[in-house]
């Protein structure tokens, strides 16, 4: 049975009320996405933009939201999502941490903001993050929060992107973490969006494994360059392997 809460180094989520509990797929994203790149950006036109807007797109317990506070000190983050047991625990969780003043929680479905019919409407985000739903057409699981949490049927990847799209400061990025054989898929829905990938990193639990998961950044435009890397969560040694450990330094204890 899983501990009703995680501490990390400068702050601890309860997931207890969640039906996706912390795990690698989310620490994952909340410290590889371009946190810093945006922050530096921002630095250079300071005069145009006095904060970074970041949203988390089904933000659950509020774990990436909280990595991306600790990591952006100068971010506003909205963190949304349609479970109301999620939202109110993020919303416990943001109240505890060092960021109260910065993570805002929000009962919301995605496609509300970029039709302009929620309290979040009318912003421009620097960056977009999200651990979609990542189910497609599989067996239902019998618990509808967990569902909810785990099915594309809220969310399809179309929709993600195309909203995505909308909200995105013209410079914004949109960070996802994905299974493995949802990369062409979406890949080519995002070229439809108009947005092309400027990292991929394929995401391997061990050396000699298949791949597992893909983290990839947009941005908008065609014809952008993509740095792409593979990564290791494991050694044949260890169940971390150095390139995690280094990864995700700031965060574990």
């Amino acid at each position: 049975m899983s501990t009703p809460s995680f501490r990390f180094k400068q702050f601890e989520v309860w997931h207890d009320k969640c039906a996706m509990k912390v795990g690698t797929d989310g620490v994952l994203l909340g410290a590889w996405c371009p946190c810093e790149d945006v922050r530096y950006q921002q630095s250079d036109v300071r005069s145009q933009k006095s904060e970074v807007r970041i949203l988390d797109v089904g933000t659950g317990s509020g774990l990436i939201a909280l990595m991306l506070a600790q990591r952006c000190s100068e971010a506003q983050i909205d963190a949304i999502d349609i479970d109301p047991d999620a939202v109110a625990q993020a919303q416990d969780n943001f109240a505890r941490s060092p960021w109260a003043d910065r993570l805002h929680a929000h009962l919301c479905a995605l496609q509300k903001i970029s039709n302009q019919k929620s309290e979040v409407s009318c912003k421009r985000y620097d960056l977009i993050v999200s651990n979609p739903p990542y189910f497609v057409d599989s067996l239902k699981n019998p618990d509808q929060q967990r569902q909810t949490a785990r099915h594309t049927d809220t969310l399809s990847y179309a929709d993600l992107l195309s909203c995505a799209t909308e909200l995105l400061a013209d410079d914004g990025t949109l960070a996802l973490i994905l299974p493995a054989e949802a990369e062409n898929a979406v890949l080519a829905l995002a070229q439809t969006a108009g947005l092309s990938p400027t990292r991929l990193t394929h995401v391997y639990s061990k050396p000699g494994k298949p791949m597992k998961r893909v983290l990839v950044a947009f941005k908008k435009g065609t014809g952008l360059s993509c740095e792409t890397t593979d990564f290791f969560i494991e050694s044949e040694t260890s169940p971390r392997s150095e390139e995690y450990k280094e990864l995700t330094k700031d965060f574990y204890l």
